[in-house]
């Protein structure tokens, strides 16, 4: 799924957090676009506007071409075609992982099978083989308040991914895993976006794991766009010059960067 940000602005409490925001997003083909930046650049406000959780008050997003918002509507018909990871998961705690995981098929129920969770069996057999592809099989009947952080995680990565989306969204999904638990829980989403062919934007801080894991880069200060490029561009000074301030020369600011 294509993904063209023009002119994007968004204000929240009274001031910009996006301003003049141009991105054209997995034009190519699927890929895992790293979004990174200071806290409060705008990555998680960006991530809901292309949701269609949070309208823009300037500029358009467009969806293969077709835009995301009437107004300040969304279009409900391509906010189904894309999934989210939260990045403290977001269940429903008195379902079990299965039932929560069933919730992302909801948006292909119709109203009354909606309204009483009425799964047919691909919906059910779905659900299933994404529990067990992220190891979770044997908690499918456990509670969700009953999970740990990483299995959380994990359901939450299924649940999206039930969805079939176009494309997926993560916003600093390992941010509060341990290590160990952080290592298995992007693998595991990277394996399954990449074996679907779904496009992949996720925010992240670590950038050991953006170098790593990310085909392409793309890095916002202030909401404006600041790097967009492959992670082998993400210098010493452009990392301090997007971190910390410092510039690459005099201490004045960098522009934008792209490849």
């Amino acid at each position: 799924m294509r993904v063209e940000i023009r002119s994007l602005g968004v204000k929240l409490g009274g001031r910009w957090v996006l301003r003049g925001l141009d991105l054209d997003l997995f034009g190519s083909g699927p890929q895992v676009v790293a979004l990174i930046g200071p806290s409060g650049s705008g990555k998680s406000t960006l991530l809901r506007v292309l949701k269609g959780l949070i309208p823009a008050d300037e500029g358009a997003v467009y969806l293969d071409g077709v835009p995301l918002y009437r107004g300040r509507t969304p279009n409900r018909t391509l906010q189904k075609k894309v999934g989210m990871v939260y990045q403290e998961a977001q269940l429903v705690d008195r379902l079990t992982a299965l039932e929560n995981v069933l919730t992302g098929r909801l948006t292909h129920l119709g109203l009354l099978p909606a309204l009483l969770r009425r799964f047919q069996e691909k919906d059910l057999a779905l659900a299933s083989d994404l529990l067990r592809r992220v190891d979770l099989w044997e908690h499918a009947w456990k509670r969700a308040d009953a999970l740990s952080g990483g299995q959380r995680q994990r359901v939450g990565i299924a649940r999206a991914l039930a969805q079939e989306p176009q494309l997926i969204l993560a916003d600093e999904p390992i941010a509060s895993l341990d290590p160990k638990n952080a290592r298995m829980v992007l693998t595991q989403l990277l394996e399954l976006v990449r074996e679907r062919g779904v496009p992949l934007l996720l925010s992240l801080h670590h950038l050991d794991v953006v170098r790593t894991y990310a085909d392409r880069v793309v890095a916002i200060k202030g909401g404006r766009l600041f790097y967009d490029g492959p992670p082998s561009g993400l210098t010493p000074e452009v990392e301090a010059a997007l971190y910390f301030g410092e510039g690459l020369e005099g201490g004045e600011e960098v522009p934008a960067l792209s490849a």
